[in-house]
């Protein structure tokens, strides 16, 4: 379905997410480059896979809310994974 090099990159992402502690220690630099995704997905995830495509979670559980009503990524210690697409549509 992704073809051998997308395949590889897919996995070296989950590689690193199923490492983490905490999504905090997900690197926001390329290549996997870490965000948070906003308006109706504001409570999940992304990282890089391919242009456009990246690999979607969110947080396991009901995520701890910052006072600003953001998630504080330092308690997010496990994911669920959503799936590979491109949500810039």
């Amino acid at each position: 379905m992704y073809g051998a090099t997308q395949s590889e990159k897919i996995k070296k992402r989950m590689k690193v997410l199923k490492a983490a502690v905490n999504l905090m220690e997900v690197p926001t630099k390329k290549p996997e480059r870490r965000h948070q995704l906003k308006g109706n997905r504001k409570e999940q995830f992304a990282v890089d896979i391919y242009n456009p495509h990246r690999l979607i979670f969110k947080p396991k559980g009901d995520p701890h809310l910052l006072p600003d009503g953001g998630i504080d990524i330092k308690q997010v210690t496990g994911i669920i994974i959503l799936g590979v697409e491109d949500y810039h549509d």
